[in-house]
């Protein structure tokens, strides 16, 4: 077995100890699905990472930017795993309503099957 420097760590483990994926094996496949690059390459589970390094993982609820700051073997308490990378993600950019929400006075009964369909056209998400 080779020896492995001290000065790196695994994508897999470190994505995991950052807090970036709830367990190991979900950073082993985002890296094997293609979810994770190193330095603007694809990065497969094994791939070492070192302070410095520009890591861009792409999760469900949007697409993160760190930048690698320590390494850790280990997974550690939040505050620890904050540490370990700086966030460079951009901030979120907020969505103007493109539609008033449909309003329906009280005691107006119930939607009408016209109505109904009316209110489905104004719920619809445009397309572009």
């Amino acid at each position: 077995m080779c020896a492995r420097p001290a000065d790196s760590v695994r994508a897999d483990r470190w994505l995991w100890a950052a807090r970036l994926f709830k367990s190991r094996a979900l950073a082993a496949a985002a890296c094997t699905g293609g979810k994770v690059e190193v330095n603007d390459q694809s990065a497969k589970p094994a791939r070492l990472l070192r302070p410095g390094d520009l890591v861009r993982v792409t999760l469900p609820a949007g697409r993160r930017i760190v930048r690698i700051l320590a390494l850790a073997q280990r997974r550690g308490p939040a505050p620890a795993a904050r540490a370990l990378y700086d966030d460079l993600t951009p901030p979120a950019v907020l969505r103007a309503r493109t539609s008033p929400a449909a309003y329906r006075p009280p005691g107006a009964g119930r939607p009408t099957k016209r109505e109904r369909r009316q209110l489905d056209r104004l719920r619809r998400p445009v397309s572009p």
